[in-house]
């Protein structure tokens, strides 16, 4: 759990950290878009490569971010069998009623790439923008929507709060796990159901703390006199340069091109 990237934030000073977070957020809806309309294996590749060098530019470990996704293995694994087992085709292995295919094969290593991309990607997004920045990025994207008297601003602060909470509640679990194992508990022993009820003893004091930690958030804010988008001023508003002109139009045509080509040849 402490080795997943969602949710946490690492200070830098690259291209990719000073760009607009308006513009990281839209083009991480592309790269997403982009990675579903992908129809064939071999176009995941200059994804891939893209992927590595927006990494390496951000002066990020690929080797902590691979590493960390250990925490989807059985998930990936999971989807993975699925696909293996289900999807007909040509026949290769056939036992205890379970036929394994050639197109089940292609199909589940298809699905877990786009996974594994998948999650390196949108993780991405957290690891070079500050809490403030993603704020105001999908505050301002949705900004239009107040004209229906839609909450972007509430919406917005709640996102990257939930998404900020994610390795704190983590760290939480994890000590109350230790503690828990310090006191004789027995979390990886015996059968499902006995592992179920072994969770309850984390589980329980892990949403007290949880309740917790929202109310002295709470309290937090409204000491500092945050009531909501009324009213609010920012010390530094966003505001368009050349340079997220520039790594928007490059990576819009990128993923334009990869989907076009994907389609018509």
């Amino acid at each position: 759990m402490n080795n997943s990237p969602l949710g946490q934030y690492i200070p830098g000073n690259t291209i990719v950290h000073r760009l607009d977070p308006r513009i990281k957020i839209i083009l991480v809806f592309m790269y997403m878009i982009t990675l579903f309309l992908i129809n064939n294996l071999v176009y995941y590749i200059p994804m891939f490569l893209f992927v590595y060098m927006t990494i390496k530019i951000a002066n990020l470990s690929f080797l902590n971010i691979i590493k960390s996704l250990k925490s989807i293995i059985f998930i990936l694994v999971f989807t993975t069998l699925i696909h293996i087992f289900s999807t007909p085709g040509k026949e290769l292995v056939k036992f205890i009623g379970l036929t394994i295919t050639l197109e089940g094969i292609e199909r589940a290593i298809y699905i877990g790439v786009r996974l594994i991309l998948l999650v390196i990607g949108t993780s991405y997004l957290t690891l070079t923008t500050s809490t403030t920045k993603l704020t105001d990025g999908i505050e301002s994207l949705l900004s239009p929507l107040k004209v229906i008297k839609f909450p972007a601003h509430e919406l917005a602060m709640m996102i990257s709060i939930a998404l900020r909470f994610i390795p704190t509640l983590f760290d939480e679990a994890n000590k109350i796990r230790k503690a828990q194992l310090a006191r004789g508990a027995e979390f990886d022993s015996g059968n499902i159901m006995k592992k179920a009820k072994s969770m309850v003893p984390l589980l329980v004091p892990l949403f007290i703390n949880s309740f917790r930690r929202a109310k002295e958030l709470a309290i937090a804010m409204e000491s500092r006199g945050y009531r909501g988008s009324e009213g609010r001023t920012r010390l530094n508003p966003l505001k368009l340069r050349k340079l997220d002109y520039i790594v928007f139009i490059i990576v819009t045509i990128f993923f334009t091109s990869l989907v076009l080509v994907g389609i018509y040849l």
